[in-house]
């Protein structure tokens, strides 16, 4: 849910900013409304700053020395460790590109030989000057020999001929004479060796000192955050005095006013009003918490909006599993959560993933299905077949079915939502129009369940649908803008029926996306178990596992991977169009950030 906001307006002397602003960094709760791009040439020394930190802990991070034998000693650096390590990496670089330069020149001097540049020179001026050639090997003719005083040299490169012609030459091909021999490049390519080697040795022994880099990137992005909360301060009264705004969840209040009372500063608050635009804070429980990430990717909701982390929470997973749909892949899922909890980078990702694996095992065991084996044929189950999800439903494949029931339900549950902020935020009389499609759409639904669930008679039901009917016709055509004129909400109503319906349903037909892609996983990981029990054959020729064992484990692993990208992108896209769309969210909150130390 969305935490309520505290707005505080701070009034100061000029000059006194710099101290209140360290404190609200210190507290970490206050948000100050601030801009999150440069201002001016400080604020943008401070963001280059920060970026350049960024990049170099990122590539000290990644650094994997290229030769085997680089030291790891660690040596004494005379430089601030920023610098050290920036000059490091650009040299690093540098010299890598002067490796292939130099490489790239002992590839040309290699078919020549080592040859002596003053014998070259004594014969030039003895009037035998040396030409060299390269030319394809179709070119050259070997009947040459007759006619000059020609040499082949022992290229490494078969498709080409190198010569050298003493005296009169007219041949094609001439090239430029080697600047350097190659016992010349091959001692500047073994330099650079050596240096690369001693650059990669001091990289190596800048990795451990990586938590101090950090803490400088740390240190440089407070000075820039704390910069832009002193830059969106206004000034008043000829510039003697400052004021500021800032945000705090209501439930912080008791702290955040006790804090301002010691540091005696005067300040003003109230309850945050919509047109103020407050940050948007979530207050969820553990479980909803992991979920978070993904309603950031769209856009946090206005402050009279609703939170819709909560749904999808339950729908993202639900959705997620039905595209697995394996409860053999749920448990490499779980074993994969696990382990990403010892993972640095990856902990914050292992709860939700060791989540999505259980969910996964639970549907993926309603649905039988064990690494693409249909688990209903095993003896083992045969007392508890009947939690198992049927075959068939009314004639249809049972998950094909399941997935548009999930979808119907997850539909109702966004208009049931819309309805219910449009009638918080614009009062009962101005949803009329909402009311009337709500009810004719969930209220049909819920009577359809009751009918089919044989509760209702079909006379009682045919007059709870005609009445339902009517009254939504009533919201949807006549009341839907009580400042209108009647005949104007009629057109409206008729374009808007027209959109409803042909929207709806492909909302709806959406859903089958589920069924098809868990259909998909299985039968691809079904044909990887039969390519394989082909291979092995009775099982007679012990051999033959090892090639059986090799394409269901490889099969199976390609198939997790290829599962998981698309259990994760269509439910996000399920919840992202079909659910937001039909429930009116907009995306066009601010996110909570506070200013702090540990930011």
């Amino acid at each position: 849910m969305i935490s309520p906001m505290t707005r505080y307006n701070f009034v100061l002397l000029n000059g006194e900013q710099d101290a209140l602003l360290q404190m609200l960094q210190g507290l970490g709760l206050v948000d100050i409304t601030r801009s999150v791009k440069p201002v001016d040439e400080e604020s943008s020394r401070l963001m280059e700053k920060v970026e350049e930190l960024d990049t170099l802990i990122h590539k000290l991070k990644a650094f994997v020395p290229e030769s085997a034998d680089a030291s790891k000693a660690a040596g004494n650096e005379d430089k601030p460790l920023k610098e050290a390590v920036g000059e490091a990496f650009a040299r690093y670089a540098s010299v890598q590109e002067e490796r292939k330069e130099a490489e790239k020149t002992l590839k040309e001097l290699r078919p020549w030989g080592d040859f002596s540049q003053e014998a070259i020179a004594t014969l030039k001026e003895a009037g035998i000057p040396l030409h060299f050639h390269r030319l394809s090997a179709k070119q050259f003719q070997s009947a040459w020999a007759a006619d000059y005083a020609l040499s082949v040299m022992d290229g490494e490169d078969k498709g080409t001929v190198y010569f050298v012609v003493a005296g009169p030459d007219g041949l094609p091909g001439e090239i430029s004479a080697p600047e350097n021999t190659l016992s010349q490049a091959q001692a500047r390519a073994n330099a650079l060796d050596t240096e690369i080697s001693a650059l990669e040795s001091r990289l190596s022994a800048l990795q451990p000192r990586l938590p101090e880099l950090e803490a400088l990137r740390a240190d440089a992005f407070q000075q820039l955050d704390l910069y832009l909360a002193g830059a969106a301060a206004a000034s008043a009264a000829d510039n003697l005095v400052v004021t500021f705004e800032g945000f705090a969840p209501k439930e912080k209040e008791a702290e955040v006013t006790a804090a301002l009372e010691n540091a005696d500063i005067l300040y003003l608050k109230e309850d945050a009003k919509v047109e103020e635009n407050p940050p948007i804070a979530f207050k969820n429980n553990a479980f909803v918490k992991m979920f978070e990430m993904m309603t950031d990717m769209y856009g946090r909701p206005a402050y009279n909006g609703f939170d819709p982390t909560p749904f999808i929470s339950v729908f993202f997973m639900l959705f997620f599993a039905f595209c697995m749909g394996d409860c053999g892949y749920g448990l490499v899922l779980v074993l994969a959560g696990l382990m990403m909890k010892k993972a640095d980078g990856m902990k914050k990702l292992a709860p939700l993933v060791t989540t999505l694996g259980v969910a996964t095992v639970v549907v993926g065991f309603l649905f039988h299905t064990f690494f693409s084996i249909d688990i209903a044929e095993w003896d083992i189950f045969a007392p508890i077949k009947g939690v198992f999800l049927p075959s068939k439903i009314m004639g249809y494949d049972g998950t094909m079915v399941l997935s548009l029931l999930v979808g119907v339900v997850h539909i109702c549950l966004a208009l049931l939502v819309k309805t219910y902020q449009k009638t918080k935020n614009n009062g009962f009389l101005n949803a009329l129009g909402t009311w009337g499609w709500t009810l004719l759409i969930v209220g049909g639904v819920i009577v359809s369940g009751v009918y089919f669930a044989g509760v209702l008679s079909a006379p009682v039901t045919k007059w709870v649908v005609i009445i339902l009917g009517i009254v939504s016709a009533l919201g949807i055509f006549l009341l839907n803008d009580l400042h209108r004129n009647p005949l104007k909400n009629i057109g409206s109503g008729l374009w808007e029926t027209y959109n409803t319906v042909t929207g709806l349903l492909g909302d709806v037909l959406s859903y089958l996306r589920l069924y098809a892609l868990g259909l998909a996983g299985a039968m691809l990981g079904l044909a990887f178990n039969k390519i394989g029990m082909m291979v092995l054959g009775d099982g007679s020729n012990a051999v033959l596992w090892i090639p059986f064992a090799l394409i269901v484990l490889v099969g199976h692993v390609l198939n997790i991977a290829m599962c998981a990208l698309g259990a994760f992108v269509h439910p996000l896209r399920l919840n992202f169009l079909e659910f937001f769309k039909n429930s009116g969210y907009e995306a066009v909150g601010r996110k909570y950030n506070p200013l702090t130390k540990n930011n």
